[in-house]
């Protein structure tokens, strides 16, 4: 590209999550930079949007030449008011993260991270959702800085075709990576359990806790990548038809 692209930022932790700082100093590096994000965490929102009640966006002061918004909605809200009432043009790129924890396998239905990427590709915005496997706050995203910048040129570079984002997870590794794999999602899923507890009231209410389930032996997914101290990156499609589906249901008594 010849000018500078105009790249939007957002994720699912809060605008003041050390994630999205150290994506906003990256993207600084490579274009122009808008933030719109969620003025709390809203992590787990998956696709939702807000529509029983009002919402905000409001300018924040930036540690820098980027503007940045925070909004009171969903990511996905973000990134419809980012592109439709903050930003003066469409942006060339829009990125999401860096989120605080693994978006691999079943994690992307759920991930606020990805839905705010595939928002934007709905848009017709090339997109990429980034996510380390480190839940803490505190967690250190040094080393995922050059790799970030070279997903991202070549994202710039090349284009993403229509409808596809790219759903990006590094391993919890301070000592190097063993390089980047282009992988398929594996198939898992949550074993979850409910911890009923009583608040001193006497009314029940539940915690959702639970474990990942990886029910998928191939070499060639995002948990193998992982597993094995890669970084995963999926194509990611927001067409959910089950194409290969369409025959046989023509053969139905319908």
């Amino acid at each position: 590209m010849n000018k500078r692209p105009l790249i939007l930022v957002t994720n699912d932790d809060g605008i003041t999550a050390p994630g999205i700082r150290k994506l906003i100093d990256v993207m600084k590096s490579i274009g122009d930079v808008v933030v719109v994000a969620p003025d709390s965490p809203q992590s787990g929102m998956g696709h939702a949007i807000t529509v029983d009640s009002t919402l905000t966006v409001d300018q924040i002061k930036a540690d820098g030449e980027q503007l940045e918004y925070k909004c009171s909605g969903t990511p996905a809200d973000c990134v419809k008011l980012g592109i439709r009432q903050v930003l003066k043009r469409k942006p060339d790129l829009c990125v999401s993260g860096i989120n605080h924890g693994s978006n691999a396998s079943v994690n992307v239905i759920y991930s606020g991270t990805m839905s705010a990427a595939i928002e934007a590709g709905i848009e017709g915005i090339p997109a990429i959702g980034f996510s380390l496997l480190d839940y803490s706050w505190d967690a250190n995203f040094d080393n995922l800085v050059e790799d970030i910048k070279k997903i991202t040129m070549n994202v710039l570079e090349n284009g993403l075709p229509e409808g596809i984002v790219l759903n990006v997870n590094f391993p919890n590794s301070q000592n190097g990576f063993e390089g980047i794999k282009i992988c398929r999602q594996a198939k898992g899923n949550w074993v979850e359990t409910f911890d009923k507890r009583v608040n001193p009231m006497g009314k029940e209410y539940y915690w959702l806790s639970g474990k990942f389930e990886n029910m998928d032996k191939g070499e060639d997914t995002d948990i193998w990548a992982l597993d094995n101290n890669y970084i995963s990156v999926v194509p990611t499609q927001f067409d959910m038809t089950a194409h290969h589906f369409i025959q046989q249901l023509n053969n139905w008594d319908l």
